[in-house]
């Protein structure tokens, strides 16, 4: 039996401000899915035909798709050692370290395509690697892997550190005293019980590479049939007028950031929330 005479009011009170707070979800979902259902509803069967069936647009798809997988590649390179570094050993200068590799994250995409065009284009060490090595990144395939690289590397990064740190000490420490060296611990134990955070890092990395446009049109342009991919050519339908063609493929790229996102939860549980 309640006796708490004041109980019925909290109880109003409790639900007034779940509902307030439902409100706002409500109204933030609706706004997103609403701007959806506009794009949805604006294009038509001509716009998805030429999207299916234009050769410019079937380059730029598998550029997309060849660029960011590279890219994710060589991110996850970096990322597993890096990741293991900063959660596990400390070192002179790891705050800073750590506050540079979320520094990409965090700046605008712009800067990144302009900076690597002034580094490759008017310093000595630039000018050296792209005429003596024959290394060109600048408006050339190689350079959108660059621009990629350099923006959504940090996402597998900060990834990989979030999940090492999860990884319970006790566990390596127990392999270590059972005769395992330091890497025998990482390859055996660390590495396993961090995996689903690396892989949901791997597939944040790569839909935020898929879908880069701001540092590829300063860097390596949108030359059709060379360095075009899925995010510049909307830009390129939409300057043109073709605005139904240029909203389907950006439809595409909600439905491919969609299919990422639910993949990382699936897969790394909170990761996506601790980034």
């Amino acid at each position: 039996m309640n006796t708490d005479p004041n109980r019925p009011v909290a109880s109003i009170r409790d639900r007034l401000f779940a509902a307030a707070a439902f409100l706002f979800v409500s109204l933030f979902l609706l706004f997103v899915l609403g701007l959806i259902l506009g794009d949805i509803c604006y294009i038509n069967r001509k716009a998805v035909a030429a999207v299916l069936t234009s050769g410019f647009i079937r380059h730029a798809l598998w550029m997309s798709i060849w660029t960011s997988v590279t890219t994710t590649m060589i991110a996850l390179l970096f990322a597993v050692p890096m990741g293991y570094a900063l959660s596990r050993f400390p070192f002179p200068g790891r705050f800073i370290a750590d506050t540079i590799v979320d520094l990409p994250i965090v700046f605008p995409p712009l800067v990144a395509g302009l900076t690597l065009l002034v580094f490759f284009s008017q310093t000595a060490i630039g000018r050296w690697i792209q005429e003596d090595l024959g290394l060109e990144f600048v408006f050339q395939p190689k350079g959108i892997v660059l621009c990629q690289f350099l923006t959504a590397a940090s996402f597998a990064i900060r990834s990989a550190k979030t999940a090492f740190d999860d990884v319970d000490r006790r566990y390596e420490n127990v392999a270590l005293t059972l005769g395992c060296t330091r890497c025998g611990s990482f390859l055996r134990v660390s590495l396993p019980l961090a995996r689903n955070g690396i892989i949901a890092g791997g597939i944040l990395t790569w839909a935020r590479a898929f879908g880069l446009f701001g540092p590829l049109m300063i860097f390596v342009g949108s030359f059709r049939g060379r360095t075009e991919v899925l995010s510049t050519t909307i830009f390129l339908e939409q300057s043109v007028g073709n605005l139904e063609v240029a909203l389907a493929i950006a439809l595409l790229l909600i439905f491919i950031a969609l299919v990422a996102l639910t993949a990382i939860r699936l897969v790394g549980g909170s990761a996506l929330v601790k980034l």
